[in-house]
């Protein structure tokens, strides 16, 4: 898909120094495909609020102090 959009050079140049991309729509891609990434893993983090949680037997002294029982 080809666009035109407007974008900061400084930026731009500043990604292609540091991400494994040869070009700047490569540049572009990359960043589009994280962030989309990113938001994913977000919601599913939050799907998971309220399911797990400490066992009421747990005992972090033990763990500490390397107490197997």
């Amino acid at each position: 898909m080809r666009a035109m959009i407007e974008l900061d050079e400084t930026l731009l140049r500043e990604a292609l120094n540091v991400a494994p991309a040869a070009t700047e729509s490569e540049v572009i891609s990359l960043a589009l495909s994280e962030f989309v990434q990113n938001h994913r893993r977000a919601l599913d983090i939050r799907d998971l609020y309220g399911t797990g949680g400490i066992r009421e037997d747990y005992d972090y002294k033990a763990v500490r102090t390397g107490d197997p029982s």
